[in-house]
């Protein structure tokens, strides 16, 4: 132990990695590493700072090199996000376009209250050399730099100007990491020359500390207002968010829902916070959930929400809750959300607060009447889901009129049933944006520990291989598989980590639904505009340049682009495979699951076969005016449609 005047003269850049290795994280009463590791990509903006830094610290941080910035900071929000928000990895960047690459990835952290720890280097604080290179110099803000775009995006912002400011910055930057009503990005900005400036810090500043991740207790006189609504109601309902994930509150959520008989529909966020499958258990809910779980909430007179923001999908938009009497209660630990829809608030821990509810709705049930409904509907919902997952049964064109000819003999919801018979408890599929993560929303089993996550509050595309990784380096059981499930788009976006993940012998999987396009926003245009522009993969026509002024321009309705995904996989470092056939895909799957580093598997799947709809409606507003006549055809039906849309204060 140290003594209050003993010091230790650190640079900088050395005292940040000094002290974020000696921070610990205290939950439940486990105790681990806060920030284990450090993944980044140098340059002359942080190379002599903190790449000096994490040279001589190794030993206690050790490093993962990356190929681009945002995606190494998605790897750190999936690794806090399997690791229930009790873990970060440090991400360094460099100066100016380096930093900026950062931003999305701050932004995707702070909309989804996952914590990442971002250390981006910044311009010379001293101003001796201005301007330097890469130095934003604003006409009315001399100290503003690039780095200041993360404000409006980071939960926490602190530019380090001198090297004694991190005695207050660190320590709040972990506050920021650790709490959870206010995580999300943390954003350390170190000035280029100031990475390299040393001073004597206090040594007792880096003794091991831990850091509690506190569990807020329920009030019971609120458990007592939203249990007195409960008993009241003859259709109550529980939407459950990804709150039930970070409070490791399934058992709790469970016991409830089995005491009372409450259905239980689920967010994005909290895909699989059921684990069992049991006749409660409804399913996905919103836009891209099944037509069980939407009618049942459709008739709901009291909805329940645990964990979750409430995001559009998840209401329709507000149109999705149509009983006219329907009221609302909510259990979050965020002010804020417990409000939302004029909700009756208890203001606690997840776990905590479902198991004062059930004390307090002790001898209590929903009436045989509600449970009859809830079975008959997920009676309805069941053998449609099968016939659309089911890849043994093959697919006719003639069934698809509208559905271009590709080869292709799979549809993505058969892909999706091939790699639902493939998963096993413990597993896990990830997804984020286009059609997969509203496609494994609907119809994906997460029961039985075969774990589904979707980052779907910022439904970021380029966010899934990294977080594959991400999940991997957090998964401590190697027989788990972790699968990546995308589309074409997001592959040809960002497959550059598939490098490091063979760098790192990680053991990650990446599936490819190769439909020739960003199809799902194909799907959402044609059904708000009428007609197909700049979605899908096609080369320009013939007879016309963009680039030519005085002629009719070619538009992009050629073939489909030549694009051989499984060579750009292979030259990346991955075992890369084409599987064109159920059979083919069973196979892949089965042989490739105990292999040492990444995976690619490339499907090809039909286009414009979708999985149907859920029902219900999202304000996507087509074109007020316009000279094609279609267009004001979808805007009257969007018109009629929005007066389904309600407000609840």
């Amino acid at each position: 132990m140290t003594t209050p005047s003993q010091t230790i003269r650190l640079t900088t850049a050395q005292a940040v990695v000094k002290y974020l290795s000696a921070q610990y994280s205290l939950a439940d009463g486990i105790r681990r590493r806060l920030v284990p590791a450090a993944l980044g990509i140098f340059g002359h903006g942080n190379v002599a700072g903190l790449g000096q830094a994490l040279d001589e610290l190794a030993d206690d941080m050790p490093f993962i090199q990356g190929r681009h910035e945002q995606y190494l900071a998605h790897i750190s929000t999936a690794y806090a996000k399997a690791s229930r928000r009790q873990a970060v990895l440090a991400v360094t960047a460099s100066i100016g376009p380096g930093a900026l690459n950062l931003v999305t990835a701050a932004g995707l952290a702070t909309v989804n209250r996952i914590p990442l720890l971002l250390l981006p280097g910044d311009t010379y604080a001293t101003r001796h050399q201005g301007p330097v290179l890469q130095q934003l110099e604003h006409p009315t803000e001399a100290d503003a730099t690039v780095n200041d775009a993360f404000r409006p995006v980071s939960r926490f912002f602190d530019r380090i100007n001198r090297p004694e400011q991190l005695l207050t910055a660190l320590p709040q930057a972990m506050r920021v990491l650790t709490s959870p009503t206010d995580t999300g990005a943390v954003v350390i900005s170190l000035p280029q020359d100031v990475q390299s400036h040393a001073y004597d810090f206090p040594a007792e500043f880096f003794e091991p500390r831990d850091w509690k991740i506190r569990r807020p207790l329920p009030d019971l006189e609120e458990v007592d207002d939203v249990a007195r609504l409960i008993r009241s109601a003859e259709r109550p309902v529980i939407i459950a968010g990804g709150g039930i994930h970070y409070s490791d509150a399934h058992a709790a959520l469970e016991a409830l829902a089995g005491q009372t008989g409450i259905p239980v529909v689920e967010t994005f966020g909290g895909k699989g916070a059921v684990t069992k499958d049991e006749w409660w258990q409804v399913g996905g809910v919103g836009l891209e959930g099944n037509f069980a779980s939407n009618t049942v909430v459709k008739q709901a007179d009291l909805v329940l929400s645990v964990g979750t923001r409430l995001t559009d999908f998840a209401t329709g938009s507000q149109s999705i809750f149509e009983n006219p009497d329907v009221r609302f209660a909510s259990l979050n630990i965020v002010d804020a959300d417990t409000r939302k829809q004029g909700a009756t608030g208890i203001l606690a821990d997840a776990r905590l607060g479902l198991e004062a509810l059930a004390r307090a709705l002790e001898g209590h049930g929903t009436s045989e009447k509600w449970q009859e409904t809830v079975h008959s509907e997920k009676a309805k919902w069941a053998p449609i889901r099968s016939q659309w997952l089911d890849a043994d049964t093959a697919y006719r064109p003639e069934d698809h009129p509208d559905a271009p000819v590709t080869g292709a003999v799979l549809t993505q919801p058969q892909l999706i049933g091939l790699m639902q018979e493939h998963a096993r408890s413990g597993d896990t599929i990830i997804a984020a944006a286009g059609g997969p993560p509203g496609d494994l929303q609907k119809v994906w089993d997460a029961t039985g520990n075969r774990n589904c996550h979707l980052e779907f509050g910022f439904s970021c595309m380029g966010y899934e291989i990294a977080a594959g990784m991400g999940v991997r380096l957090a998964e401590g059981n190697s027989d788990n598989r972790v699968v990546t499930f995308i589309g074409d788009g997001t592959f040809l976006m960002a497959p550059t980590e598939i490098l490091t993940a063979a760098q790192e012998g990680l053991n990650v999987t990446v599936v490819v639904s190769e439909n020739h396009g960003y199809q799902v926003i194909h799907r959402l245009q044609m059904n708000r505009m009428g007609r197909e522009f700049g979605n899908e993969f096609r080369y320009r026509t013939t007879g016309g340049s963009v680039a030519v002024d005085d002629a009719p321009k070619a538009r992009l309705h050629g073939d489909y682009l030549k694009v051989d995904l499984r060579q750009i996989a292979e030259g990346l470092g991955a075992l890369a495979i084409r599987a064109t056939t159920a059979a083919e895909v069973r196979e892949a799957l089965a042989s490739t699951r105990d292999t040492q580093g990444p995976v690619v598997i490339v499907v090809p799947t039909v286009p414009h076969v979708d999985l149907p709809g859920g029902d219900v409606w999202w304000d996507v507003a087509p074109a007020e005016v316009s000279e094609q006549a279609w267009v004001r055809t979808l805007r009257a039906d969007y018109d009629q449609s929005k007066s389904r849309q309600r407000w609840f204060g």
